[in-house]
């Protein structure tokens, strides 16, 4: 069955109902980091059952993104994303009800289910309904609103912490879920995929491979890299994964093509993507405990300072995304990446035990514009990059990766950090976050140069059009290519 669509409602419908829910999906990244002690404090447990909170929403979000696609593309993906925004609502109530520690360890890891079903679907159907010379504006909204959210957990669970309660960090979803679904079952069209059967075997080896590999990222730190549990995650899961892509080069109808990475635009701007939300994710972690711990911040003065990096998507991820339909995505995210690189290092330069805002405010602004001119195009990218009918998987994968590059960031540059520094002293905790930050930089700068391996806008391609680019063998081409 080709795709299809039934058109129900206006494009910037779709863009605030699909920024919205992609907004709620991000935001749980990273909002329960600032929450923790509260949390202990009413709940209890112990160390590893407080990361367990933060750990078990990343690894059901990770290991189950391009699953959520694959029911979207065979089932309907307005019905799935509808069913994502209910089990992710639900899950939030459940959190901010919990009277335990493990009950809401449970309630995240539900979380975590409800978010990966959703989170794929909404590039796909803002997509289906935004006219294609226009999707790189929608594209850049949705960035803005998805990348503040990354950015901005830290600052919003703290403040909520600090002033109401640590529940309402999960009750601040409820509403917001509660009116999505109305609005999304009223107002955006109902799109499919291929049709093709579920591919059962493949989401075995992915899901099981992704899983055993978050699990040791996530776990190496607390555990200690050779642990029997952390090895056992790492080679079980990279064994896994090598399986599945054995498999799904053989299979008839793979979930994830491995055909999608004869072209350069998608496996450019995949590997950017990783490599981007390794270096940010590493770099948030680390600075917002160096301005609490080391400058003497609360969670809301921290937040509130490291504003000219997070909110800057805000401002700039819309103006990436006409920049990109009239120059092309390969550019704008390769300056952007260079940029986070840049500003990323200049704050590793200039961090010292006592260092000013105003010294840290230059690198806070270079990261903030770099970060905008990634989102945006991006999106755009990912989504040209593959037939119409394969955007599902193909957003569904993006995300994957870019969830396994946030928990590895955290895990490497947290190694990283414990190897060079500690938390004694203010010198001590700036000797570890030095290496750990130019690292970081490192990393993302890589991303800059995968970006530069998509090839360039060809003259007479349409802007904001779905340009499909095949290095090997050919392939059927969407109606929507430009001459």
């Amino acid at each position: 069955m080709s795709q299809q669509t039934e058109r129900r409602g206006g494009a910037v419908w779709a863009l605030v109902i699909t920024s919205v829910a992609g907004f709620m999906a991000a935001l749980d990244n990273l909002v329960v980091t600032t929450a923790l002690p509260s949390i202990r404090k009413d709940l209890g447990g112990a160390l590893d059952d407080l990361e367990w909170t933060v750990s078990a929403y990343t690894l059901t979000f990770a290991v189950l993104l391009m699953f959520g696609a694959a029911l979207g593309d065979r089932f309907g993906r307005r019905r799935l994303f509808l069913a994502g925004i209910t089990v992710f609502t639900g899950a939030s109530a459940a959190a901010a009800m919990a009277t335990g520690i493990d009950a809401l360890i449970v309630a995240r890891a539900v979380q975590g289910v409800g978010a990966a079903i959703m989170m794929p679907l909404t590039l796909t159907l803002l997509t289906a309904a935004v006219p294609a010379a226009k999707r790189g504006m929608a594209y850049g909204i949705w960035g803005a609103v998805n990348g503040l959210a990354v950015a901005s957990g830290p600052l919003i669970g703290g403040t909520l912490t600090e002033h109401v309660s640590w529940h309402w960090i999960f009750w601040l979803n409820v509403p917001l879920g509660l009116a999505l679904l109305p609005l999304a079952r009223l107002r955006l069209a109902e799109s499919y995929g291929t049709g093709a059967r579920l591919d059962v075997p493949g989401t075995l080896l992915a899901s099981g491979g992704l899983f055993g590999i978050v699990y040791g990222l996530v776990r190496g730190p607390a555990d200690g890299w050779t642990s029997s549990m952390v090895l056992t995650g790492l080679f079980a899961g990279a064994a896994l994964l090598v399986g599945f892509v054995l498999y799904s080069v053989r299979a008839k109808n793979p979930m994830l093509p491995m055909r999608l990475f004869r072209s350069r635009a998608f496996t450019g701007i995949n590997v950017a993507s990783l490599l981007m939300f390794l270096g940010m994710f590493g770099s948030i972690f680390l600075l917002s405990q160096y301005m609490q711990g080391v400058l003497g911040y609360s969670p809301t003065e921290a937040g509130l300072r490291m504003l000219p990096w997070t909110g800057m998507p805000m401002l700039v991820a819309p103006i990436a995304g006409i920049l990109s339909d009239r120059v092309g995505g390969r550019p704008v995210v390769a300056t952007g990446l260079f940029l986070q690189a840049a500003g990323l290092g200049y704050m590793a330069a200039v961090v010292t035990a006592d260092a000013s805002y105003a010294i840290q405010l230059p690198g806070l602004i270079i990261s903030g514009v770099g970060m905008g001119l990634y989102f945006a195009p991006a999106a755009n990218l990912v989504m040209s990059s593959v037939l119409p009918q394969e955007q599902g998987i193909a957003s569904g994968a993006n995300n994957a990766l870019r969830e396994v590059g946030g928990a590895l960031g955290i895990a490497v540059m947290a190694s990283i950090f414990s190897a060079q520094g500690g938390y004694e002293s203010g010198q001590s905790f700036v000797d570890g976050l030095r290496p750990a930050l130019m690292t970081g930089a490192g990393v993302v700068a890589l991303g800059g140069l995968a970006a530069l391996l998509i090839p360039a806008r060809r003259p007479g391609d349409m802007a904001g059009s779905t340009t499909v680019v095949r290095d090997a063998a050919p392939v059927p081409v969407p109606e929507t290519v430009a001459p």
